[in-house]
């Protein structure tokens, strides 16, 4: 299956559904849910230096025996890392783990107080040397992305943050549209709360999909990229089958009506 890609604002092409690897700690778990997903047609994979996996890309490309080129690898700064030289050295120790020369997209994780401006600066060193062809943030508020244009010299191709249908954040989606930032949805499932809501299962029946896929296609219609996480096969799979069917306007409108402003991850509403 080939996956839709979009333009990011310095023209490089990101696939709009990749994987997750938050949590997938175990070397041969990686490798296993890294090789189904290639097969399916991921071809975006989504790790953090927090994530302590990055050094199973580089197993996983090594004993998969693919391209490096055919991949969209994605990785962030950690908290701890935070500050110009803590970020270089740290990015260096990536670009090691990952077995590359380059990443494709660097993140800023979080908006970390008086550290962020000196981060970011270190990521527009990289992305200036090539190391990164692409740079953004991670659960940056509007506030964070108002302060940020008065210092970068780079806009950020992308801001991932927690969105799903209960967590719908519209004015940041507004925003970054506005500024030609894509947004990233992470935990795109909600991290797997209960799937009972009545509309969602409506439509699912409707659709002839998965509960999964209703919350997971409501957000492609949004014009976002996801990377839902999971390890297992079928899973793997159907998080990314969402390109045969379209949810019609008056089924969105009903999903939009889901909005619960329900976080299930880190709040950045009230970092200074």
């Amino acid at each position: 299956m080939k996956v839709p890609t979009r333009t990011l604002n310095n023209g490089l092409k990101i696939p709009t559904v990749g994987l997750g690897l938050w949590q997938v700690k175990d070397q041969e778990t990686f490798v296993n849910a890294f090789d189904v997903a290639y097969k399916a047609g991921y071809r975006l994979f989504d790790s953090a230096q927090f994530y302590r996996n990055e050094q199973y890309i580089k197993a996983s490309i090594q004993k998969l025996k693919l391209k490096r080129e055919d991949l969209f690898i994605t990785s962030k700064i950690a908290v701890n890392n935070f500050g110009y030289n803590k970020t270089k050295k740290s990015f260096d120790q990536t670009l090691d783990k990952i077995g590359s020369s380059y990443i494709d997209l660097m993140l800023l994780h979080f908006p970390v107080s008086i550290l962020r401006k000196k981060s970011w600066m270190a990521l527009e060193e990289y992305y200036e040397s090539k190391k990164a062809r692409s740079i953004g943030v991670s659960n940056y508020t509007i506030r964070h992305l108002e302060e940020l244009k008065k210092y970068s010299k780079i806009t950020p191709v992308i801001n991932q943050v927690e969105l799903h249908v209960f967590l719908q954040q519209p004015d940041l989606i507004k925003y970054c549209e506005d500024h030609n930032i894509k947004i990233e949805a992470y935990s795109p499932l909600a991290h797997g709360l209960p799937f009972d809501n009545r509309d969602i299962i409506k439509l699912a029946k409707k659709y002839n999909k998965s509960y999964a896929q209703i919350m997971l296609k409501f957000l492609l219609q949004l014009g976002l990229i996801i990377i839902p996480k999971s390890v297992t096969e079928s899973r793997i799979i159907e998080n990314i089958t969402l390109f045969d069917f379209e949810i019609d306007a008056k089924d969105m409108n009903q999903l939009k009506k889901l909005n619960k402003d329900l976080r299930t991850c880190w709040n950045p509403t009230m970092v200074p």
